[in-house]
């Protein structure tokens, strides 16, 4: 399997991602709030779909994520440690190696400075080339920048 294959995720209700696969970058946002009447269950349900989905016949050689410490709120905290555990039991499931990067060291790599603000990132990302306009997006770029440089 091809360690070339990355996917990289800034995890949150409005996931950021981009994948770097066969040579090609795709990236974007995917949403996964809960729509009226449905149960929090299924912003689980639909998050493990979309992973099968999105490497569907992409041998996705290792996954990067952006390993968050502090969450400004509860909900948010309870988002992220959900998605994370749908993530690392795909990638086990899989038999995929993933990797945490920090919050400060995606920015300092990406920004030159380890507390970018969002406007900043989004920005560098402009700057680079991509088609960005939310931060999640920005976020999962820089998170495919570093890793690619870890990589190799």
């Amino acid at each position: 399997m091809s360690r070339a294959n990355i996917l990289c995720l800034d995890l949150g209700t409005r996931t950021g991602w981009a994948l770097r696969a066969d040579g090609k970058t795709t990236y974007g946002m995917q949403a996964f709030t809960p729509k009226k009447g449905e149960g929090e269950g299924q912003r689980y349900l639909r998050f493990s779909r979309w992973l099968n989905q999105i490497a569907d016949g992409k041998a996705i050689g290792a996954v990067y994520f952006e390993d968050v410490r502090r969450h400004v709120s509860t909900d948010s905290a309870h988002c992220y440690g959900g998605l994370r555990a749908i993530m690392t039991a795909w990638c086990e499931n899989n038999n995929r190696p993933y990797y945490g990067l920090g919050v400060g060291t995606i920015k300092k790599a990406f920004c030159g400075k380890g507390n970018a603000k969002k406007e900043d990132m989004i920005a560098e990302a402009q700057k680079r080339g991509f088609q960005v306009t939310d931060d999640n997006t920005a976020d999962a770029i820089a998170i495919l920048s570093l890793a690619s440089e870890v990589e190799g």
